[in-house]
């Protein structure tokens, strides 16, 4: 988890229609950097976790780091951008593989400050703070020297207590950069009425106090009460128990764990400790025997990639609803 602890701690299936909102005929429609040429409102000045920076054009030669931004550029339309990438969690979405496959992966984990140079891009876009650590020679002002200009995901960095919004803000400022400010809105606009669909479903349920085990074994380390995977519980119908870490992830004792009583476990799939390794951790903790979610085996998978500020998330808060409310999700 190197890539999310203290350096960090500071996703969506929609349908095509939503990205339809160009007038050009399908099949004819411009994307990549075709796209970007034809679209106005330039030059455009963005500050994007303390980094102001102005924008003639939209930037052609793009390498992401971390999946969450990988997939932001491709929902958008913008695979012909994109000269580089690394760093997946799991899979790519199926709707993604075809493009993603076109995509060279520089490294698998993070790329050297070297190999990103090797690709010659205008543009880094980072999804978590330690994408631009400074002591691997990564960081912003490093690469600004180079003349890359670059973009760190704002889940790291956002103040704000309402972190759709900050993945709504996310999208437009990533559409207006590039130029495809209708693609971006469009998204917006379709999240908006997923998340609506999802919280009348679930209007009047009681919430469910729910445990997030990410990984850990002396300790629980878990989504706390700020970022998207808080939200992401409290729009399922769930209560983080931890909401009261004031971090988007940390570390909780398990005496906690066994003292908040939660009903049911969400675990969060990467890496390659495998779920089932999880839940056997869990189950087989005799201090945890008295845990009600352990009691009745009340588990929730998340992929790590549905958890954190990228366009899989309204569809990642329907899917976790239907795991923690299946009755009142059923269609």
């Amino acid at each position: 988890m190197s890539r999310r602890t203290p350096a960090l701690i500071a996703a969506a299936v929609l349908l095509p229609l939503a990205l339809t909102a160009c007038s050009t005929p399908q099949g004819d429609e411009p994307t990549g950097n075709n796209a970007a040429a034809k679209s106005d409102g330039f030059p455009y000045t963005v500050t994007n976790c303390g980094v102001t920076t102005t924008y003639k054009a939209p930037p052609k030669r793009v390498v992401t780091m971390n999946q969450h931004v990988t997939e932001i550029m491709l929902e958008l339309g913008l695979t012909k951008s994109l000269v580089g990438t690394a760093y997946l969690d799991d899979k790519v979405l199926p709707k993604y593989a075809k493009d993603y496959a076109s995509v060279p992966v520089i490294a698998k984990e993070y790329p050297s400050y070297e190999q990103v140079l090797a690709a010659n891009p205008d543009f880094v876009y980072g999804g978590y703070s330690s994408a631009f650590t400074a002591g691997d020679g990564r960081g912003r002002e490093a690469f600004k020297k180079s003349g890359i200009e670059t973009r760190l995901n704002t889940e790291s960095c956002a103040k704000a207590d309402t972190p759709m919004e900050t993945l709504y803000e996310e999208i437009r400022e990533v559409g207006r950069t590039f130029g495809v400010t209708d693609r971006a809105e469009a998204w917006i606009k379709q999240a908006k009425a997923d998340n609506a669909a999802t919280a009348e479903k679930l209007k009047d349920l009681k919430a469910l106090p729910v445990f997030v085990y990410d990984s850990g074994d002396k300790t629980a380390f878990t989504a706390g009460g700020k970022g998207i995977g808080n939200e992401l519980i409290t729009r399922a119908g769930g209560t983080n128990i931890f909401a009261d870490l004031d971090k988007s992830f940390g570390d909780a004792s398990w005496e906690n764990v066994v003292a908040r009583k939660p009903e049911a476990i969400v675990i969060y799939d990467y890496g390659s400790t495998t779920v089932g390794q999880k839940k056997k951790r869990l189950l087989d903790d005799p201090a945890l025997a008295d845990v009600p979610a352990i009691k009745n085996k009340r588990f929730a998978v998340m992929p790590l990639s549905d958890a954190v500020l990228g366009v899989r998330v309204p569809a990642a808060v329907e899917k976790l609803a239907a795991q923690l409310h299946p009755a009142a999700t059923t269609s």
